[in-house]
């Protein structure tokens, strides 16, 4: 049965370990950019009204929130892409698990199957050396 060399597990794991750390720095520099951006957008603009629910934003204020939607979606698309290789990967180990389970089955069953004509065969010896045994001894006593 093969099995995953350790070398592999760890830099599998270390791979994942160093992808959780992109991620999580990615994210804190969102939550620090989102911060300083709800700041900025947050201070009343001279001349506008604030009452006005469905004002435009200034051109730099939708460009920026445009650079935040995109840097957010790139982030979730590697991530999602990260998350879909690792399903791919878990469901191709657990076919690998179930065949191999199978096959283990199928060799128990084989053993069982000898071990059964063994002992069989093992009887059918002892009988036949009794039975010999039994004749050798009326020959002579006979």
């Amino acid at each position: 049965m093969n099995a995953i060399p350790s070398e592999k597990a760890e830099s599998t794991a270390t791979e994942a370990d160093s992808n959780l750390a992109a991620v999580s720095e990615v994210e804190a520099g969102i939550r620090d950019f989102v911060r300083n951006d709800i700041a900025y957008l947050r201070r009343p603009v001279p001349g506008a009204m604030t009452t006005d629910a469905n004002a435009k934003l200034e051109p730099s204020t939708e460009a920026t929130v445009t650079n935040v939607n995109s840097l957010i979606q790139r982030v979730a698309g590697t991530s999602l892409g990260e998350i879909e290789k690792l399903v791919t990967e878990l469901e191709s180990l657990r076919d690998l698990l179930h065949e191999e389970g199978q096959r283990v089955q199928r060799e128990i069953s084989g053993y069982a199957q000898l071990s059964q004509a063994a002992m069989k065969s093992t009887r059918m010896i002892a009988e036949n050396v009794s039975q010999w045994r039994r004749t050798a001894e009326n020959l002579r006593n006979g």
